[in-house]
């Protein structure tokens, strides 16, 4: 079957339900999984974010003021911890500028907000579009390494990194908020269930689909 990106979600929306994504309680935590995350794995990244909670309970104010050398050992479990302290560093005292005020920060940048994320240290390309769609509540389409393999599994060619997609696809004015979080998270869900191997993609309910950009 052929499918259009509104199809894939309408059928993987179908298939598994809503993800529920980006999993946390606050948008805070939303933005230190997002850094966590970077280069590692969800259990490591995880126990990063559970040092971060039991000290902080992700209250910001908390998070500015901790000692660099604090911030680099509640890091330590999701790697790069040296690189990764300071990107919490630097995007949290940006974000102090406007009071965490996360409507004031998308007002003020407007359609430059993501330019501006990507100033900040440790902040490229992926972790900005997750800023976006998840807490300055702007539906990006994340091009991440699960949206590449999904979409070169169902014909897509030459992704071979994040702009390879992510210049050839932007969210069509169907996916709001709403749906453009889901999108992300059923794509990620259904990665480490089904992208592992071309085998367990042939087993999935996507096998024999093709998409079409358009």
């Amino acid at each position: 079957m052929e499918l259009t990106l509104e199809k894939l979600y309408q059928k993987m929306h179908r298939e598994m339900g809503t993800s529920g994504w980006w999993p946390a309680d606050s948008k805070t935590e939303i933005i230190i999984g997002a850094i966590m995350i970077q280069n590692t794995n969800w259990r490591n990244a995880a126990r990063a974010v559970a040092n971060f909670r039991q000290v902080t309970q992700f209250v910001p104010g908390k998070i500015v003021q901790l000692p660099r050398e604090q911030v680099q050992e509640l890091t330590r479990p999701a790697g790069f911890y040296r690189s990764k302290s300071r990107a919490v560093g630097a995007v949290f005292a940006w974000l102090r500028q406007f009071d965490f005020d996360y409507q004031r920060i998308a007002a003020t940048h407007g359609a430059q907000l993501r330019d501006q994320l990507l100033t900040l240290h440790g902040v490229g390309d992926e972790t900005a579009d997750v800023l976006l769609t998840y807490v300055f509540d702007t539906p990006t389409f994340i091009s991440d390494k699960y949206a590449r393999t999904l979409f070169s599994r169902l014909g897509i060619t030459g992704l071979t990194d994040y702009h390879s997609l992510a210049r050839r696809y932007r969210l069509s004015p169907y996916f709001n908020l709403a749906r453009a979080q889901d999108f992300h998270g059923l794509i990620d869900e259904f990665g480490k269930q089904y992208l592992r191997s071309r085998d367990a993609f042939q087993t999935s309910f996507l096998a024999g689909d093709r998409l079409k950009l358009v």
